[in-house]
């Protein structure tokens, strides 16, 4: 019986893989396409990673019935916006080895600039983002009970995280124990929520007896709390309030916004008479996705994170005020998101060395250019402008950003740059395929003097500048004071 390759539309992007010793077990194979992941997480069967065309792809052994179940889950998350690894498809009908039948072969790609737990805490150099990865795992976890889905194996392993403006996004990889129903009882929620207690507690033990947490942290009493957080996330979307009719207007829409400000939607508003007004309820679903994502791209035609489009769309909203305060005028925002774009984004993304353009993402680069900003201001008492944030933020943060999670043969030819997605996989000969390690908050490095403004026209200083000199009197467009950033709260773990 020959194999059989069932892929999702466009089928044409995993043509690449159909050339693979299928007919071997993947632990066999020996093949110039594979790769290494480091700090990867544990898994109960047999993962290999592949690179084909530019793309990463993850490849899990199981049994045909596991895998067509699984396959169909993590198309379902897709549809529903739920944060999870996209599903390419599965390679069934595999012939006969050694006298045993192979299992099959589901196709995952892997997430771009995703990280595992175990590399966000191997990293000497950043701050063990505890309470943020907690957090993260919590609201994945509320998010999928919301829509009906019960995980039945929530754990760290089993997640991948991905940076969102300093953020922990926290992303669903395993949906082999996962079952998809109407709505969960409280007591199929619990069960969950104890799985997952369980779970973490055993990985923090882990990470403990290898040195990589605080020593003030307790392993079984922080993923105790695990319950507790969840608890609350829950109750914040789901109780009810009691409102008066003089302020009904008011109270539902401050609690709408409330909501949308935890990242999910109100899909049913019900009021209900009570003997001291009305009681509020408000059934919750996961928000539209990427609302911001799509306000950005269809302004500027950058592609970010939701949190990264959120920081870069308030920098837009903040050098059209400061565009309106100079002109006497009203300005729209598509005019402003165009003026933004030639006159502050683009001159700092001209100001990163060439060596450095692959250590992260474009977007994320601009939202930490910006938080260095807030630090090189507060020390300096003053607002030093973006352009000189961004020439002391490549010079003294990005270079420590550390090497990519994947070993890759540099024999293949680099990937490029998204033309559309803005996504890139970075290639290297000293291993650099894949995602990078979450990021804190970065604090200014030990080194020279805070920068001063801009100087007045004049002789270039020494070394390459991409941009010409201003012309005298011109005001530096990156310096809006508008967009100086709010101070940001740094890691709480």
């Amino acid at each position: 019986m020959p194999v059989r390759y069932v892929f999702r539309p466009p089928a044409d992007v995993a043509a690449g893989l159909l050339s693979l010793p299928w007919h071997l077990p993947l632990e066999e194979w020996q093949d110039d396409r594979l790769v290494e992941i480091r700090h990867r997480g544990t898994s109960r069967h047999i993962v290999r990673f592949v690179t084909e065309m530019g793309r990463l792809y993850a490849l899990k052994e199981i049994n045909e019935k596991l895998a067509r179940r699984e396959y169909r889950l993590l198309r379902r998350l897709d549809d529903l916006g739920i944060p999870a690894v996209e599903p390419l498809g599965i390679v069934i009908d595999r012939p006969v080895y050694d006298g045993v039948e192979l299992d099959a072969v589901l196709c995952t790609c892997f997430l771009e600039y995703s990280t595992t737990y175990r590399a966000l805490y191997s990293d000497p150099h950043r701050l063990r983002p505890t309470d943020r990865l907690l957090d993260a795992l919590v609201e994945l976890l509320v998010r999928l009970h919301l829509a009906g889905f019960f995980w039945g194996d929530c754990s760290l392993s089993n997640t991948l995280f991905r940076l969102d403006a300093g953020a922990l996004q926290a992303i669903f990889v395993d949906a082999e124990t996962s079952e998809l129903h109407p709505s969960l009882s409280n007591g199929q929620r619990e069960y969950d929520v104890e799985i997952a207690c369980e779970r973490v507690a055993g990985e923090l033990m882990d990470l403990a007896a290898a040195g990589l947490l605080p020593l003030d942290v307790e392993p079984i009493e922080l993923a105790e709390q695990i319950a507790a957080r969840y608890n609350r996330l829950w109750a914040t979307l789901s109780e009810d309030v009691v409102i008066r009719p003089a302020e009904q207007r008011y109270r539902i829409a401050e609690r709408l916004r409330r909501l949308n400000d935890l990242g999910f939607d109100a899909d049913e508003v019900e009021l209900v008479s009570a003997p001291d007004g009305y009681r509020l309820r408000i059934r919750t679903r996961v928000a539209e996705p990427g609302r911001h994502r799509h306000s950005l791209r269809t302004l500027t035609g950058l592609d970010a994170q939701e949190n990264q489009a959120r920081r870069l769309l308030n920098d837009i909203a903040s050098f059209r005020a400061n565009l309106e305060k100079q002109t006497g005028q009203r300005v729209t925002m598509t005019v402003a998101a165009s003026r933004w774009l030639a006159d502050v984004y683009d001159k700092v993304m001209a100001l990163m060395p060439a060596e450095l353009v692959t250590r992260l993402p474009p977007a994320e680069v601009f939202h930490e250019v910006l938080e260095h900003r807030w630090f090189l201001s507060e020390q300096a008492g003053r607002d030093i402008g973006t352009t000189a944030a961004a020439r002391a933020y490549f010079a003294n943060v990005l270079p420590s950003v550390p090497e990519q999670l994947v070993s890759i043969s540099s024999d293949e030819p680099a990937p490029r740059f998204g033309d559309d997605t803005g996504s890139w996989l970075v290639l290297d000969g000293g291993g650099g395929l894949g995602p990078t390690p979450g990021r804190g908050v970065p604090s200014p490095t030990p080194g020279p003097a805070v920068p001063s403004p801009e100087p007045a026209p004049g002789p270039p200083a020494a070394g390459p500048d991409p941009k010409p000199a201003r012309a005298a009197g011109r005001q530096d467009p990156a310096a809006h004071t508008g967009s100086t950033p709010a101070p940001a709260t740094g890691p709480k773990g």
